[in-house]
């Protein structure tokens, strides 16, 4: 069966966001009342797997093995039949 998995891979708290903090600076000199902005990346994933969880599985792997460094980030994962 084919999955689709959305990885979503944020920063723990306490963690410097260089890139949300710029676009926080930026939409404020834009005339905007933002207090902050968080910056996170989204990987969409389209695979092959038994069943949803055999998919699961392969996903978390794959965020441990690469998509994710569990020293500074949160992720989150969905698994969606296609």
């Amino acid at each position: 069966m084919k999955y689709s998995a959305k990885i979503e891979v944020s920063l723990k708290p306490g963690h410097s966001n260089p890139e949300g903090e710029t676009t926080a600076r930026l939409l404020k000199e834009l005339g905007y009342t933002v207090e902050t902005v968080d910056v996170s990346k989204v990987y969409t994933v389209t695979l092959n797997a038994s069943s949803a969880t055999d998919a699961r599985a392969v996903v978390e792997e794959m965020s441990k093995r690469l998509l994710v460094n569990p020293t500074k980030d949160d992720y989150t994962i969905s698994i969606v039949e296609q």
